[in-house]
């Protein structure tokens, strides 16, 4: 099967997709009103409530929820066929990613910008808030901890990122207050900010002495290290040190400080690495040499393959940042369209070079299913797989292999430490709003709940032992993260199917992909939590036991609640601005 065709014709659906389904969504069934008062312009305070231009507010939106899941998952997944895995990718985006991020979107703003944990109350009752803020609480820390690790794993397999991530920071500082205190235009700035990035990616990439090697500072992977730890955990110890006193301060500063122009640069990176790798796509013309569909695998796509793909097809994450972040900056409510849906879109993108970069790189279907002989195989290589194919797209528009894979890399670590500040900002207000509902006032101030949520992302990251030795909680919660963030996914659709019919309009558009999505992840966690994580195993399944018993039970809870107010006519509060 030829690569460029496939690319085609899932462009073609996203494109139709945005242009005819969006616009009916937009118009028929949340009737976006260009003169609603926004909560940015109603609340406005200079740190979270900031009016912003919706392009910039795609760009922070975007790479705020494009982190290394779009690109991990859909490699993962490919472990049972790239067809399933496409399909998914493409219709999820469409019928049901592009519906649930405009849509929380467009509910956060009809409710003074708030997070759809906080709805929850006016929807279907006061208990059901509780729950689903601590679902939401329990997400966002495996998220912390799930991308914490990925970007000190990256680190540490390739020294050369480093120098262009952490140039980013002062160039964006710089934007911020070039944008907002002086009122420049942000494209230039941000276009000379990618510039040299990629420019000091290319230097780094070529001579080592501007590499950050922790590793081998230490004397290679066979050095002491630390304590006795080894060079390489003594490593992976520092860059999580240094990653939690980062996201403490890009947390904690007013959003057009870091995270507006940080975001805006990496949604350039993000066009840009995407043209290099669909272009390479276009130069080289692979074939794809992965099967359709594995007919030889360990464990069945159903309903598995639904929850590996995770944020490739839709994600309860993306809920989180359009109803905590984007709501709060959103300047007209007709720009939720744009933001909300189109970023699911660039999002699917994104997962669906992702799927190519993978099943064009072995040279056969035998070397495949080498690669790809088990789940577990396909779980441990799925991100190397997606760097080495993705070099050699890039390399089909003449970069050299060493520039090449430090510019993947590159993208990914940006995306993942765009989307890890985003989660600890998000774990701070939900911290805050749970101490006021528990009258602990102490945990509302920002500081307090800042530092609760590094410590606890730092040690769920550090603490958990499993195959990979000291440091494996990221590795060992993937797998949960991905049920639970569908979850989370499916419970957002029924507070959008709730509020529609609160309001007397359609809601099947919301309905349809939510009972789907609901009915595949609760028979996966079901499965995973009370068979494959039993009590009885291991230390590291204990850990996923605890985790997914108790998000199982909240979600149940939450869903029979909803159902009750869906179909028994409960009267919940009405939506404080509609």
């Amino acid at each position: 099967m030829n690569a460029i065709l496939v690319a085609v014709i899932g462009m073609v659906v996203f494109a139709l997709g945005y242009r005819y389904y969006s616009k009916y969504v937009a118009e028929r069934i949340f009737r976006l009103d260009p003169n609603y008062v926004t909560p940015s312009h109603k609340y406005k305070d200079g740190v979270d409530f900031v009016p912003t231009n919706k392009f910039v507010l795609w760009g922070h939106h975007f790479t705020s929820v494009a982190g290394a899941a779009p690109i991990l998952g859909p490699a993962i997944a490919v472990y049972w066929g790239w067809l399933p895995a496409f399909l998914w990718v493409v219709l999820g985006t469409v019928f049901a990613a592009g519906v649930h991020d405009f849509g929380t979107l467009a509910l956060s703003v009809r409710n003074k910008g708030q997070s759809v944990g906080t709805i929850a109350d006016r929807l279907i009752g006061q208990r059901a808030k509780i729950l689903f803020l601590f679902i939401i609480l329990i997400l966002v820390l495996m998220v912390n901890a799930v991308f914490a690790w990925v970007i000190s794993n990256l680190f540490i397999k390739y020294p050369a990122s480093v120098l262009p991530i952490f140039i980013q920071i002062p160039l964006a500082v710089w934007i911020g207050y070039a944008v907002y205190k002086r009122q420049k235009k942000m494209l230039v700035p941000s276009l000379i900010a990618l510039a040299v990035m990629y420019g000091a990616a290319i230097l780094a990439s070529q001579f080592s002495w501007l590499q950050v090697d922790l590793v081998g500072m230490m004397g290679g992977e066979t050095g002491s290290g630390l304590f006795g730890m080894g060079a390489v955990s003594t490593a992976f110890l520092i860059w999580i040190v240094i990653l939690m006193v980062y996201v403490y301060i890009a947390s904690t500063l007013p959003v057009w400080k870091l995270l507006q122009p940080r975001d805006f640069i990496n949604s350039h990176q993000l066009v840009v690495g995407l043209g290099i790798l669909y272009l390479g796509l276009i130069f080289t013309n692979p074939t794809i040499t992965a099967p359709a569909t594995n007919a030889t695998t360990d464990v069945s796509w159903f309903p598995l393959l639904f929850i590996t793909v995770a944020c490739g097809a839709i994600s309860g994450f993306h809920g989180l940042v359009s109803s905590g972040t984007s709501a709060k900056q959103l300047d007209k409510e007709t720009d939720a369209r744009f933001v909300g849906y189109l970023g699911a879109v660039g999002e699917g993108v994104l997962a669906l070079i992702s799927i190519l970069a993978v099943v064009t790189l072995f040279p056969s279907a035998a070397a495949f299913k080498t690669a790809y002989s088990s789940f577990g195989a396909a779980n441990a290589g799925g991100l190397g797989n997606f760097v080495e194919g993705a070099s050699l797209l890039a390399g089909g528009i003449g970069l050299p292999a060493s520039i090449a894979t430090t510019i993947v890399s590159i993208i990914i670590i940006s995306f993942a430490a765009t989307t890890l500040d985003s989660s600890v900002r998000l774990m701070r207000y939900i911290i805050a709003e749970l101490g006021m509902e528990y009258k602990m006032p102490v945990l509302a101030k920002a500081h307090v709940a800042t530092s609760v949520a590094v410590l606890s992302s730092a040690a769920l990251v550090l603490i958990p032992k499993g195959p990979n030795g000291f440091g494996s909680g990221g590795y060992l919660l993937w797998p949960l993260f991905g049920t639970a963030n569908q979850l989370l996914a499916g419970i957002s659709l029924m507070l959008i199917a709730v509020w529609l019919k609160r309001l007397g309009r359609n809601y099947v558009v919301a309905i349809v992909p939510m009972i789907f999505l609901l009915f595949m992840t609760l028979i996966a966690m079901f499965q995973q939590v009370f068979f494959q994580w039993a009590w009885w195993g291991t230390e590291s399944n204990m850990l996923l036991f605890v985790f997914g018993a108790i998000i199982f039970v909240f979600a149940v809870w939450i869903i029979l609640t909803a159902f009750s107010v869906l179909t028994k006519g409960i009267q919940p509060k009405l939506p404080l601005e509609d």
